[in-house]
């Protein structure tokens, strides 16, 4: 349970204030108490003096009374005690307690210590029961007449009206003392209040500013610590208002920054655990859940990133790279830099920076494949073209009968190293954007007429029938005209070159979601599952041999398709092996 701080100051001083009370209380109680007791021995003393002095003195008046009874009766009720006159000898000549005639019975006192001190001392005082009037007494004796000897006179006064006396004092103390009490404990509470109530207010602003509101101040202009303490405050709350703008802000920039980064980040503690991923290295590895707290392995499924970690931390290397492969959930090949995190030389975690070269090294790959591939088919006809020039400058030129045939072979290998160029310059301009298509309405059946008009006589060549299955009426397309000819063109070349003789190809169109869809069908040797992910990679050939022997380039696939996702279309495959292909693509309605 929470308490206040004007209750545990109210309970420190009220705690004070009733030990402080409680303590002057006893001592003043004891004080009185002894001094009651003290007065009314000192009145008591006094009287029997005066009483004595009384007896003396009518002693010398020669008017002694001789009837002590009489006297004593006198004594007492004119001082309001009871008084007693003892012979020498200890007998009872007179008591303001007893009747006369009971004198004679009274045990004799000689016995009685205050009558035994005033005879021996001059003064003698007791506190004991009395059994003749059967109360608690204070005795005083002291010797009267002029040679001492004549007799005793005693005062006593009953020990009850003493305690009630005390008790009336006690009564009294008690009323004073708890009168200041309450008084001192309302007043405690009050100033507990008061001067707890500025200490309450810094607390709740406190309070505000540990949730983030540094709106409130304090309005304490006191000149003393408090007032010091609650301009500190405020200044504090200012200092810390701005501090925390500014690393918001740099924490805003550095998110950005995280945000905007291509490269992947990973920030790990000296435990190795991972405390800052951001999101361009989630969004690579599929991280849906928080990666904070977790070691590397729990996230990243590689062990070579761990160990990496380790090195860094356990090893303090200054710079680890390496280039990893990871397999899930899909294969990428990244190259990680590390380097510890180390602030007042002490190692405080490691951040690895994560590059994602899987498709600089495919395409370092296509690279090398496509130099390869082009020196090899640069190679071939040129191999072939000064193969013959030799033969024929050694003197086959006048053979008649071989030189023609010499020089038509040169001819056709100069043609397809022509046409080698051509496309690898269509490709180059197309890859580039360098390639200038102009975009308009075009009626499509027009168009794919004059393609299939253009190889009629090649078909007809191997008896293989074209088919043009389209409906009369087709929505205009909006494409270039020449670059739209040359892909249904090289797909119509490809569908009579790999079918057989006798066989048929058939073009058919029809009006899709995204535009219009134009499929080229044949009945030729098909390609195979494994081949049709990179049919239209540059210079793929399922055949390679039948393919140069048919005059291909291995380029035309990859023009078709740069030239239908330049107009924004789509090209896909179907095939069987032994049973055709279809090829289908799609291009944009005008």
């Amino acid at each position: 349970m929470r308490i206040k701080l004007y209750w545990k100051l109210a309970f420190i001083f009220c705690f004070i204030v009733i030990l402080a009370v409680s303590a002057g209380s006893v001592y003043l109680v004891s004080r009185l108490k002894s001094y009651v007791e003290n007065t009314a021995a000192g009145n008591v003393k006094r009287q029997l003096f005066l009483s004595k002095d009384l007896l003396e003195a009518l002693q010398k008046d020669k008017t002694f009374p001789s009837d002590f009874q009489a006297f004593a009766v006198k004594i007492g009720n004119t001082l309001g005690l009871r008084a007693t006159i003892i012979a020498p000898d200890g007998k009872v000549l007179g008591d303001t307690d007893l009747a006369g005639d009971l004198l004679p019975a009274v045990e004799n006192h000689a016995g009685r210590p205050e009558v035994t001190d005033a005879l021996a001392k001059g003064f003698g005082v007791s506190r004991r029961f009395s059994y003749t009037v059967k109360k608690d007494m204070l005795y005083m004796a002291v010797p009267f007449g002029a040679e001492a000897g004549r007799g005793i006179v005693r005062l006593s006064v009953p020990l009850h009206d003493i305690e009630i006396l005390q008790e009336n004092v006690r009564r009294a103390v008690g009323v004073s003392v708890a009168g200041i009490l309450l008084f001192s404990l309302g007043s405690t509470v009050f100033f507990s209040v008061f001067i707890s109530r500025p200490l309450s207010e810094m607390s709740s602003i406190a309070g505000s500013m540990a949730r983030g509101d540094f709106s409130r101040k304090t309005s304490i202009h006191s000149r003393d610590e408090i007032g010091d303490l609650a301009r500190a405050l405020n200044v504090m709350s200012d200092d810390i208002k701005d501090k925390i703008e500014k690393i918001n802000s740099e924490r805003t920039k550095l998110d950005l920054v995280l945000s905007s980064m291509f490269e992947g980040v990973i920030v790990t503690d000296a435990e190795e655990k991972i405390t800052l991923m951001n999101p361009s290295l989630r969004k690579l590895f599929f991280i849906e859940t928080s990666p904070e707290g977790k070691m590397p392995l729990e996230v990243i499924r590689n062990t070579a990133v761990e160990e990496m970690v380790g090195r860094i931390i356990k090893g303090r290397q200054h710079l680890a790279t390496e280039e990893i492969v990871i397999d899930a959930p899909e294969e990428k090949t990244f190259k990680i830099n590390g380097v510890p995190i180390m602030r007042n030389n002490r190692l405080e975690g490691a951040i690895l920076v994560f590059h994602d070269i899987t498709e600089l090294i495919r395409l370092e790959k296509i690279r090398r494949d496509f130099v390869a591939n082009v020196s090899h088919e640069l190679r071939t006809p040129i191999a072939s073209i000064k193969g013959y020039a030799e033969t024929l400058l050694e003197g086959a030129l006048e053979d008649k009968d071989n030189a023609g045939e010499f020089i038509n072979i040169i001819y056709q290998d100069a043609n397809r190293l022509a046409s080698l160029i051509n496309d690898l310059l269509d490709l180059s301009k197309i890859e580039s954007g360098k390639l200038e298509m102009s975009f308009s309405s075009l009626d499509p059946a027009v168009l794919i007429k004059k393609a299939v008009a253009i190889v009629d006589n090649q078909a007809k060549a191997k008896s293989i029938t074209l088919k043009i299955d389209i409906p009369q009426s087709l929505p205009r397309i909006r494409a270039d005209e020449t670059r739209f000819s040359q892909v249904m063109i090289n797909l119509l070349d490809n569908a009579v070159k790999y079918s057989s003789e006798g066989g048929s190809a058939t073009i058919s169109a029809h009006v899709v979601e995204n535009g219009l869809q134009v499929d080229i069908s044949d009945t030729g040797i098909g390609i195979s599952e494994a081949d049709l992910p990179r049919i239209f990679e540059r210079f793929y050939r399922v055949d390679k041999a039948r393919s140069r022997e048919l005059g291909g380039t291995g380029l035309g696939l990859s023009i078709v398709k740069h030239i239908v996702s330049a107009h924004g279309g789509q090209i896909r495959v179907k095939s069987e092996p032994g049973r055709g292909s279809t090829f289908s693509f799609i291009i944009p309605l005008a």
